[in-house]
């Protein structure tokens, strides 16, 4: 009797193969890979046990190069070809680089060597090389790593992004996933991937703070966990700060007490790799009153000076206020007190920094939970994430439910932004919204996807942009045109426009162009909040507008196909009204253009009769009553 080999759905059909799947945490300092093995998640180390990489990657002569720990050492004598932080520069444009006088690079325009458009690039010994490609180096080794000491190839792996990544910055990740030969599962914000982690080690269950602040972004993150299920109730942070910028804030607070400046690039990188020694030294310290050594070597004299953690505090406190505003702007977004947080997670080796254990303790009246690795727990939570997607079943009772950080939309007429999708929405998600034609006879539509929180598509940023044609002419309002947008769960965006009576349809796959300012995705939300009175006012200015020019269009259209209908002393008194609105539309005040348009629409009633009458009367023409 023959024997079927039978699998459950998604499983390999033989019982001794196993998928392969780790999780990769692409850190701005520090990368890590992990992996479950034996039921539990671990990071898996180099040759030398080490399991965190530096992302640093030095260029040499002939085509050679450098990652990790070896990368780093060049750092201060080779600083122009050895790049670190470079996870920063993913998805930005060189004028959004602007003012860091600080960098020791050579910052270029994306060239025809490179495999981006648009994005910014270091000019290197080994040429033009974009924060992508810097970043497969990284994962290559990661990659390399995770097969000699799992002994097979991947299957797919769970890369970490920044909770407040946005859509150039996420593709940007799976494009450098995608040249170091790495199957992308799925991209998981950081914040979330820490509470996998303890979530499952600890079995907690309640709503908590995810507080990450790694070496170039911060990230908050309020999530409820229950029974195996991970919902992100909130998002917020700041993809422009991070403990790199605590390090440039002691070195600056230094150079300003002796007097001293940076000259070469190489003056540069020492100063840097000094503060963050520094900065390290210091998170070890007992009292506020004990000092390290500042000493750098620069190119017009040295520097020697003891710094003390009351000064080091002082020197960053602007910083790690900046992470309480958005911690406060997490908690009004889910409707929360900070008595309502079970525990705050802390993430990120920045996290380590004694003022910011005490400022969160203050905060939230309660010590944060650090009996995880902060440099580990992302990893960690990455790789339980990629074990599940792999299907085993250990982890099948696991539910992720991620969100998107900010509100995406189209353009609607006037330069308005019409949301389909609102920020914090649960993703994997599809919603749709129907819209119309503006004119008569109108075959096309051009649409223009833009994301953020503002009321104006100037004051938002643009994602794409695509067009709708073969729309059947028809008067204006009567085409039903359904716009979906699509996120997926790597918040990677999709949309689709359908004409619902002709069947007529386009869709795009949003790659946006990279470049978007350091800052504007912190100041998004930001300035939502902060202008949302004048942005009422200036949507109803508008909209108003857009109602009058409609108006007046239509009364001018039928003015010139009936206006015989009317009398002297009528036809005058419509073409003062017309006057009037058209003087109104010009004015700032909504309610007086909103007045002019009622008027209009008022006065012009009487003759909007006399043509319905003459049309009925032009349809029954040469018919007889038997006929009708």
């Amino acid at each position: 009797m023959a024997l079927l080999q039978i699998s459950e759905p998604d499983q390999s059909p033989d019982p001794h193969q196993r998928r392969v799947a780790v999780g990769i945490d692409l850190g701005t300092t520090y990368s890590l890979v992990a992996a479950v093995r034996s039921g539990a998640a671990e990071c898996l180390p180099d040759a030398q046990g080490r399991v965190i990489l530096p992302s640093a990657v030095r260029y040499l002569p002939g085509g050679q190069r450098q990652t990790g720990f070896a990368a780093l050492a060049a750092l201060a004598q080779d600083p122009e070809n050895t790049i670190a932080s470079f996870k920063r520069f993913m998805g930005r444009g060189l004028h959004d680089i602007a003012g860091r006088d600080k960098l020791p690079y050579r910052f270029v325009e994306a060239g025809a060597s490179t495999t981006t458009s648009g994005m910014l690039s270091i000019d290197t010994v080994g040429g033009e090389k974009s924060p992508v490609e810097l970043s497969a180096e990284i994962l290559a080794t990661l990659r390399q790593r995770a097969q000699d000491t799992l002994g097979a190839d991947l299957y797919g792996a769970v890369i970490t992004v920044p909770a407040y990544f946005d859509e150039a910055q996420r593709q940007a990740t799976k494009d450098a996933a995608q040249l170091a030969g790495i199957p992308v599962l799925r991209l998981i914000s950081e914040p979330t991937a820490a509470a996998l982690a303890y979530g499952l080690d600890n079995a907690v269950e309640g709503i908590y703070a995810i507080y990450d602040l790694g070496g170039g972004t911060f990230d908050i993150s309020i999530l409820r966990l229950t029974q195996g299920v991970f919902e992100v109730i909130a998002t917020g942070g700041d993809s422009a700060l991070g403990g790199d910028d605590y390090d440039r804030a002691l070195a600056d607070w230094v150079l300003a007490q002796v007097g001293a400046h940076a000259v070469t690039a190489a003056d540069k990188a020492s100063l840097i790799a000094t503060a963050r020694a520094c900065k390290e030294a210091l998170s070890r310290v007992s009292g506020a009153s004990d000092s390290v050594a500042f000493n750098v070597q620069l190119e017009r004299g040295g520097v020697d000076f003891d710094v003390n953690l009351a000064q080091f505090e002082e020197a960053t406190a602007g910083l790690t206020a900046r992470t309480l505003a958005a911690v406060r702007k997490a908690l009004r977004d889910a409707r929360l007190e900070g008595a309502d947080i079970k525990g705050v997670v802390m993430v990120g080796g920045a996290t380590r920094m004694p003022q910011i254990q005490r400022a969160i303790g203050a905060f939230f009246g309660r010590a944060p939970l650090n009996n995880l690795n902060p440099d580990e727990v992302v990893a960690l939570g990455a790789a339980i994430q990629a074990n599940q997607l792999a299907g085993h079943h250990a982890a099948s009772d696991l539910l992720l439910l991620d969100v998107i950080p900010l509100s995406l939309g189209i353009e609607t007429m006037g330069g308005l932004v019409e949301r389909i999708v609102p920020r914090n929405q649960t993703i994997p998600t599809a919603m749709a919204q129907d819209f119309t034609t503006f004119q008569d006879g109108q075959t096309a539509l051009a649409l223009h996807v833009v994301q953020g929180e503002r009321e104006l598509v100037a004051d938002c940023r643009s994602l794409a942009r695509f067009e709708l044609r073969g729309i059947p002419p028809m008067a204006a309002g009567a085409a039903r045109i359904r716009v979906t947008f699509t996120v997926d769960a790597d918040g990677l965006l999709s949309v689709q426009a359908r004409e619902q009576a002709s069947g007529v349809e386009a869709s795009i796959h949003v790659k946006p162009s990279y470049g978007l300012s350091d800052e504007q995705i912190a100041r998004m939300l930001q300035e939502g909040f902060a202008t949302a009175g004048q942005d009422r006012q200036a949507r109803s200015l508008v909209e108003a507008r857009v109602d009058a020019e409609r108006m007046l269009a239509a009364t001018r259209s039928a003015l010139a196909t009936d206006g015989d209908l009317l009398s002297a002393s009528e036809r005058s008194a419509i073409d003062a009204l017309l006057e009037a609105a058209a003087k109104a539309r010009e004015l700032q005040d909504p309610q007086r253009v909103e007045a002019a348009t009622r008027q209009l629409a008022s006065g012009t009633e009487a003759f909007a009769a006399l043509r319905m009458n003459r049309g009925i009367a032009r349809a029954l023409a040469g018919k007889s009553v038997d006929a009708i």
